[in-house]
């Protein structure tokens, strides 16, 4: 048996373990405790705020405006989410992309043909407590892993909107209007997940999650990234392979940009499979935001939507 390489002995620790996979298989989520190095979290910080203050600056006529989401709260109305932030002006959303930290999660659970499929910034401002209701992001037929890696850059706390989770119940889709009619918030062996600044949680998209309305709460921002595997989007979509290979081209400018601002740290060693290697179109701009022409549907309950038959 042949030893592993310094390289890779240097990234198997970003690797899951076995059990963190069975415990991901069997419960829908993982909780990875201090997952992202301590300057690299002070980046993305900065970055976020800077997402924040570009969206409440840009004007509505601004064709840009489209990726900056607002909702009308009872406290006016307030911006909650930020997508496609690669191409917002902030490196260290491509730097966390590109690291051993996030692509080790990302081969772990897909295979060496991971696409990364979505990546925004969500967030509740202060004093902004409303609801997320219970859903399940994404409905699909469950022959591969789909799941996003959600890093957190500020604590979540339990009274303070903290993430509710129910465990297993990402094995099939779920009536959410009979969920919330029926229990609420409390449904059986629903826990809530308090989390700190630089903890991943990795979440199957058929979870069920929410967090209840609070008052008072304190800023809380989280990067969510989708990854699927590149045969899971060949067999079921919803895109094709010319978006596949759009969206691969985020990859080695991701592993550039963590290279480039660690130049001392391990990097990660990207296995891609020759059918799947994107080549690179050199519109760098062109390549940071590749659009959704199509979307997995959830499973939500809202005002017009129809229950899943049972």
């Amino acid at each position: 048996m042949s030893m592993p390489t310094t390289t890779d002995a240097l990234v198997a620790p970003y690797l899951l373990t076995d059990d963190e996979v069975r415990s991901f298989d069997e419960n829908g989520y993982l909780v990875l405790r201090n997952r992202i190095p301590a300057d690299l979290l002070a980046r993305l910080q900065a970055a976020a705020t800077t997402w924040m203050a570009d969206g409440r600056e840009i004007s509505q006529d601004d064709p840009a405006a489209i990726d900056y989401h607002y909702a009308n709260r009872s406290i006016g109305r307030v911006m909650f989410r930020v997508d496609y932030v690669h191409n917002k002006g902030q490196a260290a959303s491509l730097e966390l992309l590109g690291s051993p930290a996030v692509l080790g999660i990302a081969e772990s659970l897909a295979g060496s043909n991971f696409v990364p499929t979505y990546e925004s910034l969500v967030f509740k401002n202060e004093g902004d407590g409303a609801a997320i209701e219970w859903h399940q992001d994404a409905v699909h037929p469950r022959n591969y892993r789909v799941f996003n890696v959600d890093v957190y850059l500020d604590a979540s706390r339990i009274g303070q909107g903290a993430l509710r989770v129910a465990p297993g119940s990402h094995r099939e889709p779920v009536d959410i209007c009979d969920l919330k009619d029926t229990y609420g918030w409390d449904a059986p062996g629903v826990v809530q997940v308090e989390m700190e600044p630089g903890d991943v949680l990795v979440h199957d998209v058929m979870v069920v999650h929410g967090s209840e309305a609070v008052t008072g709460n304190k800023l809380r921002r989280t990067i969510y990234y989708e990854f699927r595997a590149a045969e899971q989007i060949m067999s079921e979509g919803p895109w094709d392979a010319a978006w596949v290979d759009q969206r691969l081209r985020l990859i080695p400018l991701g592993l550039a940009e963590h290279a480039a601002a660690n130049p001392d740290k391990p990097q990660f060693q990207w296995k891609i499979s020759s059918e799947f290697a994107p080549e690179t179109s050199g519109d760098t701009e062109a390549e940071l935001r590749v659009a959704h022409t199509a979307h997995s549907p959830g499973s939500y309950c809202s005002a017009g939507s129809v229950p899943l038959a049972k």
